[in-house]
């Protein structure tokens, strides 16, 4: 059995292409997102309980390899994994999509290590527009005076100030649109983790085009020595 940590459009497109191939797949999503878009083959959904849990976990359902498709910012599965699969010996690939860091106009980009930081490099914005995920929305309780603009997928788990706009959404997004909600609402400032992909990156074209700031938190860093692909098709033939 290959087993697929998931949950994001480029597993979904893996688990389709080893389904087809004729794999036994299963893929674990972590279950954060409500009503998710769910992959082909078997799918279970959950945390495993730790290193030990997922050790565990590969040792009696005897898998043959872990491809760790988790978003880039999904740092403890990530580590969890490559614990895990040192341990049993199993076979481990990451795959993530390219950083939005190689793109030409990154130079011109506020670059952060945390979420938190942003609060230090923009002190003056007004109203900033989130995208960073409602997990992210507490480190942000700061600017509670502040017209913020936040995007989510599910509903935030905090009360949130009067002053914030919530708006509720899904990608992949277009460049139009993304103008238009950032005239809208008058948006003097874009925070983004370097997610990378192409679904949700007309908002970078879109700040740009309206000369509004962008900060961008950047990536943890990968686990040394781990295989890593960009692609599904490299996936399939590490």
């Amino acid at each position: 059995m290959i087993l697929i940590l998931g949950g994001t459009s480029e597993a979904r497109a893996l688990a389709a292409a080893l389904v087809d191939r004729g794999d036994d797949v299963l893929s674990s999503l972590a279950g954060r997102v409500g009503d998710p878009a769910l992959p082909a083959g078997r799918v279970r959904v959950g945390g495993f309980g730790g290193i030990a849990g997922l050790t565990s976990f590969l040792i009696e359902n005897r898998v043959e390899a872990v491809i760790d498709a988790t978003h880039p910012f999904a740092a403890e599965i990530s580590a969890n994994a490559a614990a895990a699969t040192a341990a049993t010996g199993s076979p481990l690939i990451r795959l993530v999509r390219p950083s939005w860091r190689g793109r030409p106009e990154s130079g011109a980009w506020t670059w952060v290590d945390s979420v938190g930081a942003v609060l230090d490099v923009a002190p003056d914005a007004a109203r900033p527009f989130l995208t960073t995920g409602r997990q992210s929305l507490a480190v942000f309780l700061p600017w509670a005076d502040r017209g913020v603009v936040a995007r989510v997928v599910d509903p935030p788990e905090l009360d949130v100030p009067p002053a914030w706009t919530i708006l509720r959404s899904r990608g992949p997004y277009a460049l139009a649109g993304e103008r238009d909600l950032m005239r809208r609402h008058a948006v003097d400032l874009l925070v983004t983790k370097d997610s990378g992909g192409t679904l949700t990156e007309a908002k970078l074209a879109a700040a740009a085009d309206l000369g509004i700031p962008i900060v961008v938190v950047a990536r943890p860093p990968s686990a040394a020595g781990l295989a890593t692909v960009a692609d599904v098709l490299a996936a399939l033939h590490p």
